[in-house]
């Protein structure tokens, strides 16, 4: 089995909701309730947040609740993650899987199966991302640390510093697979970009009781059989790369 590495970007700027990670939904916030669906994977948890002086209340929860942190470039994303998996002692075989922080309904299940089909050797990458059939907000990427580290010191546009992945296609000709869901419920948004996400993945929290080890098919039987809360935020445009 080879060491892990998760990292998962967080910021307080946020152009569209600023400090969007940390607000509370019953007491905890965002970014808490991430790292508590993530809790069988604490040890391998880092929170790549920001060096713009903006980060302290990021810096004080990780600090609170014992878990790795780096703090890096706000615009390059890209070094961000290659000096955090560097200075949490990564190695060429290192898997470094990307998370974001507005996703606190991230799924330990469905990472396991990504970490389990990359660990098989047959990919460079093994993803669920937007066209895979889950609701969005459940998105993962798993890769290898040299392909990151190729991918740092050769990327140089804006949009491939900025997105972590872009311009790993560019490195080699990646053997990808990507996690496909059993039944379509992309119509559900559960990433934290605008108010009315927040209000969506809150009463998401709320069906669920406010427990944090529900697994997928609970999540998505809860869905079906509240369809309204599609409807929360069914206009919130994701950000285009």
């Amino acid at each position: 089995m080879r060491a892990l590495q998760i990292i998962i970007q967080a910021r307080m700027t946020s152009t569209r909701l600023p400090a969007k990670i940390m607000m509370p939904i019953a007491g905890k916030p965002v970014l808490q309730w991430m790292i508590e669906r993530l809790g069988r994977y604490k040890k391998d948890i880092i929170i790549a947040t920001t060096n713009d002086g903006s980060e302290a209340p990021i810096v004080e929860l990780c600090q609170k609740l014992d878990v790795h942190f780096f703090k890096g470039s706000t615009e390059d994303v890209l070094s961000r993650y290659y000096y955090a998996a560097i200075d949490n002692g990564a190695t060429e075989q290192t898997a470094v899987m990307r998370l974001t922080s507005d996703c606190p309904l991230i799924d330990p299940g469905l990472v396991n199966q990504c970490i389990e089909h990359f660990n098989s050797g047959r990919y460079d990458m093994v993803s669920l991302g937007p066209h895979s059939g889950y609701p969005r907000g459940l998105d993962t990427c798993i890769f290898n640390f040299d392909l990151l580290e190729k991918t740092h010191l050769t990327a140089t546009t804006q949009p491939e510093r900025e997105h972590v992945t872009l311009g790993m296609g560019k490195v080699k000709k990646l053997a990808s697979h990507v996690l496909h869901a059993e039944h379509d419920l992309t119509r559900f948004r559960l990433t934290l970009d605008e108010a009315d996400d927040f209000t969506a993945i809150s009463r998401v929290f709320e069906l669920m009781n406010y427990q944090t080890d529900f697994d997928y098919s609970t999540l998505q039987s809860t869905l079906l059989a509240h369809p309204e809360v599609a409807e929360i935020n069914s206009h919130v445009e994701q950000k285009q790369v």
